[in-house]
């Protein structure tokens, strides 16, 4: 293992603020009081310590005001042009909110939001309570960026109406679909299509009803307004968020891999909450009282009143089940047979190993090579034990290397990072002292953060796996081994594009010290941008692979450079390091892999298919029947065709190293077992896993890789 030893600052300084940007005192004040503090406070905290801070003007105001009144309505099917209109005198005011006048915009969007909710609820129900004609020549814009809002009520429900026929077409074709493939004698043949519009507007209905169903049971207007601070934190850069107390906690337990809770798995069923699976050892389990497909109707926080949870979704109902360590909560419950039971439970600590690193090992030919995969650079710095994602990898890698696999590869596939400290230790494994990534803050001063253990646990043959998903810490990680020419990074055109590094500011008050946890919950500061050894950023420009596989993917805009507040992309100057020595030919190889790959007609015929969807996707579609099955007919073959391409035929000879066995085959949790067991299988059948092992097979081949220099 890597020494930890001259690091320590560094994870100070990265992952704990050991400041709160401002205190309440202990008497009761006004609400709005509180929000007019926390508002203030998150505009100080952006503007004295964000990264690249942009004016907080008029300006600024006007970009805050588009974007909020964007997050309540994405689809521009609930506002009206008049209620923008209404709400424009608020424009150029919200700078003037954030520096500490009164908050007068989201208490005047609240009404009108919630009338024209009311509204649509109304004007939905009333629009399916009558048949669709499928023969008429119309069509609807799906890209809300296309559209202005309506100009008037009567322009909203007609976007209402195409867009509810458009649900009800999407469920109507697919009934009649399966009448055409279904056999003779069986009922669906004896339907009309008269009866299936009417069970696609109801499917619709159903649908609709659950999603604002949800709405009424889960927002509030403490939510708008957590909403209103995020957009503003979002418009200095994508990556700097608020976090109110339990989406806060959330985040940490994302980051560590543990939280404290009961220890079930939920899932929600037909719009109840149901327990889907138990862990054993866990507070559910040791209370003998709970089961799978017990419902959880109502959750309580010891003796607070309990909270009705009908409505909610999975991840709604999970974030009031957790909480802080040695906490009560309380589960009414609603037994298989009827009864109705409160149970109390204390929380424990439940760690996520589902997200931790595991591995296989894979047969290529005559090679033995090593998979793992990692999904992202978690760490646990609270507890001396806690899981961290080196520690974790360097011991998959010692199970791989008792397996005797002649090359390891490592999967970081739509990871989208973590600790930047881990990052570093990850790239120790592989390669000697050196240094890995370069830290700027926004004075313009620089730091080189460095791998000073000169051992290598791994130095044989490696490729890394990346695609659009992989960012920030995956991006300095790839950047690295890439930079050291240590191994072959392999996959999409570019990876994401984030290059900024970023801090947790607590807001308030502690109200829990042994979690951390605060009145007001924190925000998530970019306070850094990080740069490569060789002096690039990551930033917007992402890490472009050595061997590049075509995506399927590759045609949606979801990387960095997609996003119109990411900050912009720069160089500085290099740190000087010293590549990976040897007879390797790096550049030969790469350059003969990629021919190899522009000649395979799988990864061609991707390439053709996501090009044809990425210019069509954003088509108007017709609402006719017959033309709609024509669009739909060529997007589904296209659709189908590359996700069979992606799955290969055969699988892959793969099979987990011997210490995992139990986990996979004989968990005592058998639906975390089923889990594991779920994962092998996907990794067998990937078709991009199965091209990379073939690259390392190669490396394999090719004259052996040397040993770190001294």
């Amino acid at each position: 293992m890597k020494s930890t030893k001259g690091l320590l600052l560094v994870a100070i300084v990265l992952f704990a603020s050991l400041f709160f940007a401002f205190t309440s005192n202990s008497h009761p004040v006004n609400l709005i009081t509180q929000k007019q503090k926390l508002l203030s406070a998150v505009g100080q905290l952006l503007e004295e310590q964000h990264y690249s801070p942009k004016a907080i003007n008029d300006s600024f105001s006007r970009q805050v005001f588009k974007k909020y009144l964007g997050d309540l309505d994405p689809e521009k099917t609930l506002f009206i042009q008049s209620d923008i209109n209404e709400l424009r005198k608020y424009e150029t005011t919200l700078d003037d909110e954030i520096h500490g006048a009164d908050i007068k915009f989201v208490p005047a969007v609240n009404p009108i939001y919630e009338k024209r909710t009311n509204e649509v609820m109304a004007l939905y129900k009333e629009i399916l309570s009558k048949p669709f004609d499928f023969t008429t020549n119309e069509t609807i814009v799906t890209d809300p960026e296309k559209m202005n809002y309506p100009a008037n009520e009567a322009e909203l429900r007609d976007r209402w109406r195409k867009k509810l026929k458009y649900f009800t077409l999407e469920r109507y074709v697919q009934l009649t679909d399966e009448r055409d493939k279904a056999k003779e004698g069986d009922s669906i043949k004896l339907k009309t299509n008269a009866q299936f519009e009417k069970q696609a507007r109801e499917a619709t209905l159903k649908t609709l009803n659950r999603y604002y169903d949800h709405i009424k049971a889960t927002e509030t207007d403490d939510e708008r307004f957590d909403l209103y601070i995020n957009t503003i934190t979002n418009l200095m850069d994508p990556h700097s968020d608020y976090f109110p107390p339990v989406e806060k906690r959330a985040f940490d337990e994302m980051m560590s891999g543990r939280f404290y809770g009961i220890g079930a798995q939920l899932a929600e069923q037909a719009g109840v909450i149901k327990i889907a699976s138990i862990v054993p050892g866990g507070p559910a389990w040791k209370s003998g009282e709970i089961v799978t497909n017990d419902i959880i109707l109502k959750v309580a926080q010891g003796q607070q009143t309990p909270v009705d949870i009908s409505g909610f979704e999975t991840q709604d109902a999970v974030k009031l089940i957790r909480g802080d360590k040695g906490t009560e909560v309380k589960l009414t419950i609603k037994k298989q047979d009827g009864t109705i039971k409160v149970i109390s439970l204390i929380r424990e600590k439940i760690e996520q190993d589902e997200a931790f690193a595991r591995s296989a090992i894979i047969k290529n030919g005559n090679d033995k090579i090593g998979y793992i995969w990692l999904s992202d650079f978690y760490a646990n710095f609270e507890e001396v034990n806690g899981h961290r994602c080196s520690q974790d990898v360097a011991q998959e890698i010692n199970k791989l290397k008792a397996e005797d696999v002649k090359g390891i590869v490592l999967d970081i596939r739509t990871n989208g990072g973590g600790s930047l400290y881990e990052v570093v230790q990850m790239v120790g494994l592989f390669i000697g002292q050196g240094p890995i990534v370069q830290v700027r803050d926004k004075d313009g001063k620089s730091t080189v953060l460095s791998d000073r253990d000169n051992s290598v646990l791994y130095d044989g043959p490696l490729a890394v796996m990346v695609n659009e998903g992989s960012a920030s810490a995956s991006e300095i990680f790839a950047a690295a081994i890439q930079d050291y020419k240590r191994g072959v990074i392999v996959g999409s055109s570019s990876t994401y594009g984030k290059g900024t590094v970023q801090k947790t500011v607590p807001l308030g008050r502690p109200t829990d010290m042994f979690s951390g946890k605060t009145e007001y919950g924190a925000v998530k500061l970019t306070f850094q941008k990080f740069y490569r050894v060789n002096g690039g950023s990551t930033q917007l420009k992402g890490v472009t692979p050595d061997i590049i596989l075509p995506d399927e993917y590759e045609y949606l805009k979801i990387r960095e450079k997609d996003n119109p507040s990411a900050l912009p992309w720069d160089e500085i100057g290099k740190s000087p390091f010293q590549p990976w020595q040897g007879k390797f030919d790096y550049n030969s190889f790469v350059k003969k892999e990629n021919d190899q790959v522009s000649r395979n007609t799988v990864f061609n015929q991707i390439k053709t298919n996501t090009e044809w969807i990425g210019k069509n996707i954003d088509n108007p579609v017709s609402l006719n029947l017959d033309k709609y099955k024509e669009q739909q007919k060529q997007l589904r073959t296209i659709g189908t065709e590359t996700n069979n391409l992606i799955k290969l035929s055969t699988d892959l000879d793969a099979q987990v190293p011997e210490p995992d066995k139990d986990k996979f085959y004989n968990n005592p949790d058998k639906a975390k077992g089923d889990r594991y067991q779920a994962w092998l299988k996907n990794v067998k059948k990937d078709a991009y896993i199965d091209q990379t092992l073939k690259i390392v097979s190669d490396m394999i081949a090719a004259p052996a890789m040397p040993t770190a220099s001294k």
